[in-house]
Order: C-alpha cells, then sequence, then structure tokens
C-alpha cells in the first residue's frame, strides 16, 4: 500500500484585515520573541557537552523546527493573502465578511455565522470557512432564501434570517 496522497484542495486566499493583522503579529511573536529565546536555550543545552544523551538539546531542536516551520508557511501564506476591508456592492446578499442567522428548517433552531477566510476559522466563535459546504451554499443568498446543503451530519434545509456586514 502506497503512501501517497493527492494534493490538498487550494485554499481561498481570502482573509479579513484582523485575520491579517493576527497572522502577522503571531510571526512577529514566533520570529522576534518565541525563536531568539529558543535559540538561546539551545545553545546553552548543546554548550553542556554530550549531544547524544542531552534531553534538553533534542527537545530545543524539534522546538526550533516546528518555529521555523511555521515562520516558512506564515511568511508564503501572508504574500498570498488578499485582505478584503470593503463591504460588497450588494449588502442584502450574503458574500466573504457577512455575519448570517441561519434558521434550521427542519428543528426551527437558529444559529449565526460568519464567513472568513480558511485561516481564521473558529468553531467558538461561529466563523466558518468560506470553504465550508455551508459557506459555499450560503453565497449569493438573501433574507427569506431557502436552500438545502449536504453537511458531514446528512443533508439540512436552512433558510437564511439575517445578513449584515457591521459587527
Amino acid at each position: 500500500m502506497s503512501r501517497w496522497r493527492p494534493p490538498a484542495e487550494k485554499s481561498t486566499a481570502l482573509i479579513t484585515p484582523d485575520g491579517h493583522a493576527r497572522l502577522k503579529a503571531e510571526l512577529d511573536d514566533l520570529w522576534h520573541v518565541r525563536r531568539p529565546d529558543v535559540v538561546r536555550a539551545l545553545s546553552a543545552a548543546a554548550a553542556e557537552g554530550d549531544r547524544s544523551e542531552n534531553a534538553e538539546y533534542t527537545y530545543r531542536k524539534k522546538q526550533l523546527g516546528e518555529i521555523d516551520r511555521r515562520v516558512r508557511y506564515l511568511s508564503k501564506r501572508l504574500e498570498a493573502l488578499r485582505v478584503v476591508d470593503t463591504a460588497p456592492s450588494d449588502p442584502d446578499a450574503v458574500f466573504f465578511g457577512a455575519h448570517v442567522e441561519l434558521e434550521d428548517v427542519d428543528s426551527g433552531e437558529c444559529s449565526r455565522y460568519r464567513i472568513v477566510g480558511p485561516d481564521e476559522t473558529d468553531a467558538r466563535l461561529g466563523w466558518i470557512s468560506i470553504d465550508s459546504p455551508l459557506a459555499r451554499a450560503l453565497l449569493k443568498k438573501r433574507v427569506d432564501d431557502e436552500f438545502a446543503v449536504e453537511l458531514p451530519g446528512g443533508p439540512r434545509v436552512f433558510a437564511v434570517l439575517a445578513v449584515d456586514y457591521g459587527g
């Protein structure tokens, strides 16, 4: 059996201004604060002598590799992202950055979501990726529109109760 995996789908390169600022702050923290601390600790561990049985040295090398990997990813990703800081020309329809209130037609349960870029999703806040099945089905819908979507838990039908771009 082979270990080959098909390449992952390209994620949408959109991000909100707040999301971009968070990624930039993470990159700055990793590069200017955490990495220098780990390099100092690594140097101190290396100075202790035998590296083959030095757990601190091994741990710090691994930690430095993880930081460098994240820094490389963030550097490339920030260059590729396009910040969307304007409301769409049709604010009554659902597009990137919208706050949407939905009602599950079958259960009557209401929920609120915000459509954001894949780098800033947060289930606790109800922020869903524009690449998710629900967000894809929501695009260009308006208040009182009903739509069906195939979710991991099975097919569902929702009605759009509200769309806004404020907060």
